[in-house]
């Protein structure tokens, strides 16, 4: 993922509000953070732990937007709808974005199952196990990270494109 500033990051929301998009506060380790391993910069406000941020490039451009944690609880552990791991080493929590747009100024929402703390970026790089003798373990781990661009840059454009 391509390094981005503060500035480009607040300005790249497309389901949030100016008031909102001011108030974010962004990951403690905004500083320090490893673009390379990174498909999208996902995090979740200490202020409220019920909304997390999604900003990821999509066709050259950062797209973020907004999503806010369902309240009810999963009665099955779920399988993470961007990085499709079975093997999480972390929760799975449902949750729903604002359409950009009119649409989303009217109420329509789009859900998803993704990791709670938005780890796929670790989780799509990790080693999968051998599944067979001669199994490539290195184009499978390349094809985890592909799908995982692919699932997140196809919600962001749900998101984007129905207003």
């Amino acid at each position: 993922m391509l390094s981005l500033t503060e500035k480009q990051i607040r300005a790249s929301f497309i389901n949030a509000s100016v008031r909102e998009r001011s108030a974010l506060t962004l990951p403690a380790n905004f500083d320090d953070l490893d673009w390379d391993a990174l498909d999208f910069l996902g995090w979740r406000d200490p202020k409220l732990p019920k909304v997390g941020y999604v900003v990821a490039v999509l066709d050259g451009q950062p797209v973020g937007i907004m999503l806010k944690q369902a309240e009810a609880k999963t009665r099955t552990r779920p399988q993470c709808s961007w990085c499709e791991d079975v093997h999480l080493p972390n929760d799975v929590v449902f949750y729903s974005a604002k359409r950009a747009g009119q649409s989303g100024r009217n109420g329509n929402t789009v859900g998803t199952l993704v990791c709670a703390n938005f780890e796929c970026s670790a989780n799509a790089r990790r080693r999968p196990p051998t599944a067979y003798i001669g199994f490539d373990v290195e184009a499978a781990r390349q094809r985890q990270i592909e799908a995982l661009r692919a699932n997140v840059g196809n919600f962001l454009r749900d998101i984007r494109d129905k207003s």
